[in-house]
């Protein structure tokens, strides 16, 4: 490759990298082998840090330097269309805090805490491999290939390179998608805040003191990025701290929101977080909650290393098999691989890495870290996620997890259910975990968020405080889980703006750009209110938001993704890398092979408590003989989980035909490119050099040392 240097790794090297591949083998080799044995929660631990350092030091290089083909000296959109609102070059540390604070929203956190079910075996296999060699694979080229067209959004990526047919099909399930993918996630936020004064609190806060940390670092102090960092940790750990005064005080009442209210809250900052310049409260909000998130999870990895708790959950569960368990139905293929999104693959993802990401990079070279780095940091939020609730006991697992309907509305009823489910737990061991988190009750918290509370205050605890600590540490979780959640929401709504803009663009000009503000705050404003009733059904569902809708986010999801692997393959074959489309081409083929599988059972399922439309007529029959059916208690309840059923269906079946349309129309491109003697013409920018200038230290010049044009 032009420009680049390529040395022999010295003995060191040799050394330190074989030291590092023998320690992850161990700890697969006993993560693989343990049987009916508890197993120290280390051992995950080690298996997945030493396969990410591999990964990154090895696999991400190769993609960079052979695949990518990152060149430092080609200016980005960030330095070309500086506009100081969406495009602004951006400190590569601010970035990643900001890329990873929208990327890392509830499925890394939720959908393992689900997954749990079926034992820590299958997770742990999927969130480590599955992020190596799909997920961030699939982040990285996405952000590439929208930083060198401009920062297009996904769906107007594929319309340029698919074609008309395809890229239309995928400009529509694009949107439809990202919208059941922000209520969902709204959702969890509303879950874990309502009716909590602390958290609510010290979310509330954050905002203000973003602004400050955006107006500090762009007005009052440039550049200033550590001194800023400081200020604004400093602020955070006060609200939180506040946030616990709050509680016991009279203003717990202003705090104490109902999720009916948290909903209008909701849309309305996800409105402003959309239309306000980025320096102004996204990219110092993401920043500051970054420092939140890496701080809790590093916290997190320390007291598993001191405390060294075992694994109580089995290595596979038998729910995997029968596909019957209480928290989520069906089989360990396909829907532990849809339950676990995030942490393993996402196409949500690729939404902020052709969305906000690639018009902030500084240079070509850095995709590699913020691309794949922060999608290994995402992984392993998963797999702490992952462990947190496979420490706790399966009978408060279970009966956490579990729907009401199932549970009853007694500690006493709880018991009895689990005890059904081949579990232990008795009324007053379930009393007792509640009033240690000072909490009312924990049976049928569904939703992961407070189950994963109670496994991290379990873990900090052990080693700082002691069970004293437990409901501080409770509360300080379920707000760096709305936290953690809530920056995904506000940037997960521009780049929905953003999508909206390119697609109206291609109707009417203005509505395409940025700048024009009726349009900016029109679309904005269509997104919001488009999530927004999805989050407000599913508040009001009387089977639960997350219980109807996690299963449909995790499919739609997942569908994203073989969008975003068919539009980075189709690119990568139309440039002339056909012996490279494997890099993306297999993530794509797996990914398609198990997400539209899941589709079909949960569209065509005879099952209720897998099938959409089996669900639906199931309660429309009821409704006929004049049935309430637990655990809806009216009914309008009833009427209600017809309608949402329906629609979850409806859905279920237009994402998957839309996602098989731009599959098959991009094979045809593909074939074309093939066959063609010269490389399609694709939409990249042309080369412009770049003239910005920044510190060495930020510079991974190359994908590796020097810059590279081939």
């Amino acid at each position: 490759m032009k420009g680049a240097t390529s040395t022999r790794p010295d003995l060191r090297s040799i050394v330190i990298w074989t030291a590092v591949a023998v320690a992850g083998a161990v700890a697969w080799g006993v993560i693989a082998l343990s049987r009916g044995e508890e197993i120290s929660a280390i051992w995950l631990i080690a298996a997945a840090l030493g396969s990410y350092a591999i990964a990154y030091r090895f696999y991400a290089r190769f993609i960079a330097r052979r695949v990518l083909r990152v060149d430092d000296g080609r200016a980005t959109p960030a330095e070309r269309l500086d506009d100081g609102v969406d495009f602004q070059p951006t400190d590569r540390r601010v970035l990643l805090g900001h890329h990873f604070a929208a990327i890392a929203g509830a499925g890394p956190l939720v959908g393992p805490v689900l997954a749990a079910q079926m034992g820590y075996l299958p997770g742990t296999i999927w969130i480590i491999v599955g992020v190596i060699f799909a997920g961030a694979v699939q982040d990285m080229v996405v952000l590439f290939l929208s930083m060198r067209r401009d920062g297009r959004s996904l769906g107007q990526l594929a319309r340029d390179e698919i074609g008309r047919v395809g890229g239309t099909a995928a400009l529509i399930a694009v949107f439809s998608i990202m919208i059941i993918l922000l209520a969902v996630l709204a959702m969890v936020v509303v879950n874990a805040l309502a009716k909590s004064p602390w958290g609510t609190f010290s979310i509330a806060m954050t905002i203000p003191i973003a602004l400050f940390m955006g107006l500090y670092l762009r007005v009052l102090r440039p550049g200033r990025v550590v001194e800023t960092s400081v200020i604004g940790v400093a602020l955070l750990l006060l609200a939180i701290v506040a946030g616990g005064w709050v509680q016991s005080s009279p203003l717990a009442e202003t705090f104490t929101l109902s999720p009916q209210t948290l909903v209008v809250c909701l849309v309305v900052y996800g409105f402003f977080a959309s239309v306000l310049p980025v320096w102004m409260l996204l990219a110092p909000r993401d920043y500051l909650s970054t420092f939140m998130k890496l701080g809790t999870i590093g916290l997190l990895a320390v007291g598993v290393l001191v405390a060294a708790p075992v694994l109580r959950t089995e290595a596979i569960t038998e729910f995997a098999t029968t596909g019957t368990g209480p928290v989520f139905s069906g089989a360990l293929f396909p829907f532990v691989f849809i339950t676990i999104a995030c942490g393993a693959l996402s196409g949500f993802h690729a939404l902020i890495a052709s969305g906000t990401t690639p018009k902030m990079i500084q240079k070509e070279s850095q995709v590699r870290l913020i691309g794949y780095g922060a999608m290994l940091m995402e992984s392993f939020v998963a797999v702490m996620a992952l462990i947190a609730a496979c420490i706790l006991d399966p009978g408060l697992y279970f009966a956490m997890n579990s729907p009401a309907g199932l549970l009853g509305t007694t500690v006493e009823s709880a018991s009895a259910a689990v005890a059904d489910l081949g579990f232990t737990i008795s009324p007053q061991e379930l009393q007792a975990a509640a009033a240690a988190v000072q909490e009312q009750t924990l049976v049928a918290r569904t939703g992961g968020a407070p189950t994963l509370a109670v496994g991290m205050s379990e873990i900090f605890s052990t080693v700082l405080g002691g069970d004293a600590m437990k409901a501080f540490w409770y509360h300080f979780a379920i707000m760096f889980e709305a936290l953690f959640i809530l920056t995904t929401v506000d940037a997960g709504t521009r780049v929905g703006r953003f999508m909206l803009q390119d697609t109206l663009g291609n109707v009417w000009k203005p509505l395409g750009r940025v700048g024009w503000k009726p349009g900016l705050w029109g679309t904005s404003a269509v997104v919001v209110l488009a999530w927004g009733y999805f989050l407000w059904a599913g508040v009001n569902d009387p089977l639960g938001g997350i219980n109807q809708l996690f299963p449909l986010f995790g499919i739609a999801n997942q569908l994203l993704a073989a969008v975003a692997l068919t539009v980075a393959t189709t690119v990568l074959i139309k440039s002339g890398r056909l012996k490279w489309a494997w890099v993306t081409g297999l993530p794509l083929a797996w990914d398609a092979a198990v997400t539209l599988t899941a589709s079909w059972q949960k569209i065509f399922s005879a099952d209720p408590r897998i099938g959409f439309f089996a669900q639906r007529a199931r309660f429309a029959e009821a409704i006929e003989q004049g049935k309430v059916l637990a655990p809806a208690k009216d009914m309008d309840g009833m009427r209600t989980v017809v309608v949402n059923s329906t629609v979850d269906g409806v859905l279920a079946a237009l994402f998957a035909v839309l996602v098989i349309l731009v599959i098959g129309n991009a094979v045809l491109v593909c074939l074309r490119a093939v066959r063609s003697r010269e490389p399609l013409p694709t939409t990249e920018a042309p080369y412009v050099e770049s003239r910005l200038v920044i510190g060495r230290e930020l510079v991974g010049a190359g994908a590796d040392g020097g810059p590279d044009r081939s």
